[in-house]
């Protein structure tokens, strides 16, 4: 069999004259395109006879496809949830400051309070974000210790960090943009290798039925 063994659909082409645009032919493509090789005899049909691989080396084949597939779209769910996350963080957490007492008394003190109202315009501090374990420490003190909240007042206000953004919540902003930026990256990298393993399983199938006859 090793001398009639074709690895490109050029030579098997050449050998056999098959029809250009029939499915075999594609699923052909496809097949050499990932490594495949085919040993095949004439037949009296317009096919040749496939002698090799054989219907149980293309099960196995496509055995091993299909958990790579399964692979593959188990990360894709989780970097669709992950980017799911990164999108709806802050109207999550809009919703989650209500159960927050810590958010009630910040609301209070802005309705009596005008200097700490005042500090809170200031640096635009992210209070919706009390129910994230990150944040909560920042907005709590910010509440609670008078000395705390004029030196970051202080800083929004004269430090270059701050100079063209007064926004102390700009980081999780920026975090959240790149979750969602390398989120859409992979999910986009996963789609396109479970369309090239769908398309190589759909290959598979026409071979096998070919390999069968």
């Amino acid at each position: 069999m090793a001398s009639n063994i074709i690895s490109s659909f050029t030579v098997f082409s050449q050998k056999f004259n098959v029809p250009v645009d029939d499915e075999r032919t594609v699923a052909l493509k496809r097949y050499f395109a990932r490594g495949g090789v085919i040993s095949a005899v004439k037949s009296k049909g317009v096919w040749p006879k496939i002698v090799y691989p054989t219907p149980a080396r293309i099960k196995s084949q496509t055995k091993e496809l299909e958990s790579l597939r399964v692979a593959y779209d188990e990360r894709n769910k989780g970097w669709k949830k992950r980017l799911k996350d990164a999108q709806t963080y802050h109207s999550r957490h809009q919703l989650k400051k209500f159960s927050e007492p810590l958010y009630w008394k910040h609301v209070s003190k802005t309705l009596v309070d005008s200097d700490y109202r005042a500090d809170f315009n200031s640096v635009k501090l992210p209070v919706h974000l009390v129910s994230d374990s990150k944040w909560k420490p920042m907005v709590k003190m910010f509440i609670e210790d008078l000395e705390y909240r004029k030196n970051l007042t202080e800083t929004v206000q004269q430090s270059i960090v701050y100079k063209n953004d007064n926004k102390v919540a700009k980081y999780a902003d920026q975090l959240q943009a790149l979750r969602s930026e390398v989120s859409e990256a992979k999910i986009t990298e996963l789609d396109k290798k479970l369309a090239n393993i769908n398309a190589e399983l759909d290959a598979l199938k026409i071979i096998e039925k070919w390999a069968s006859e």
